[in-house]
């Protein structure tokens, strides 16, 4: 069922990206810059972002949800300054965000649970029945609609997890590592979700999983001690590797590249010379 159209859907679209980051620092915690100095713009599509543990991905993450403030530089969000903005209240109605680990009433039915999330994010009462069972739905956890939180496996919580982030039809869906715990067969279906989500939004899906990339992402940020590595498409990530760099598929091969800071070849998105080699490289 389709939303009421708001005041926001008619307006004009005035801004060039639906994110755009200039210079962007963000802290995790008091001391640690886990984002240090990024200049990046996304809009429309499924962009796929990697890097290894520690990279300062869920930092990122949780900066363009508005939970994080900026330390430094400029974060916009549908042109509107983040660190100009003390009340993200407009912000967030247009956003879904689904982070690592999320909190929720282990006796809320799956329904409940969603509809709860939708009344949170200013859904139109009367559009809330129909986008929380297109949500449902969409994440194949109709036939569990009615089921207790706490009934379901770990998978099935990710997935109820995932139908709260897309139930107000978001023009910015954040997903922090979605897939965990879901089995080959639901990531296949996932993965087509975000395809289907990419056409119209701009999905930004934080992932260990290059295969996930590979499969439904059109774009490919590749991110290492909270500096922008590489920023093009699948193709060209797989470009910047050869034979001689660690990996099972071209993918992998092109990531263990530029890390290490020796694409093969030059890449026209390339990598940042000045980025130092992570230590840390994590695992896929």
């Amino acid at each position: 069922m389709k939303r009421a159209t708001s005041a926001a859907d008619l307006a004009p679209k005035t801004y060039a990206w639906e994110v755009r980051a200039t210079g962007l620092r963000v802290r995790a915690g008091r001391k640690r810059m886990a984002v240090d100095g990024l200049t990046l713009s996304l809009g429309t599509g499924t962009h796929g972002l990697l890097g290894p543990n520690g990279a300062g991905k869920t930092t990122l993450i949780r900066a363009l949800a508005t939970v994080l403030p900026p330390a430094g530089g400029e974060l916009e969000l549908f042109g509107v300054s983040v660190r100009g903005t003390r009340e993200h209240r407009d912000l967030r109605r247009r956003i879904g965000y689904l982070p690592q680990e999320f909190g929720y009433y282990k006796r809320f039915t799956v329904r409940e649970f969603v509809e709860y999330m939708a009344w949170l994010k200013e859904v139109p009462k009367p559009d809330i029945p129909g986008a929380v069972q297109r949500a449902v739905e969409r994440v194949g956890l109709a036939d569990r609609a009615d089921e207790r939180m706490k009934a379901l496996s770990g998978g099935m919580v990710r997935r109820a997890g995932i139908a709260q982030a897309i139930v107000n039809d978001p023009a910015v869906l954040l997903l922090d590592e979605p897939t965990v715990g879901l089995d080959p067969a639901q990531r296949m279906r996932f993965r087509e979700l975000l395809q289907e989500l990419g056409r119209d939004s701009c999905v930004i899906v934080s992932t260990h999983l290059v295969e996930d990339v590979a499969a439904a992402c059109s774009d490919v940020v590749l991110f290492a001690e909270g500096r922008l590595l590489f920023q093009g498409t699948p193709q060209d990530l797989a470009a910047a590797g050869g034979p001689e760099h660690p990996g099972d598929s071209p993918l992998e091969r092109g990531y263990s590249a530029l890390l290490s800071g020796s694409p093969d070849g030059d890449s026209p998105h390339g990598a940042a010379s000045s980025v130092n080699t992570p230590q840390d490289r994590g695992t896929w």
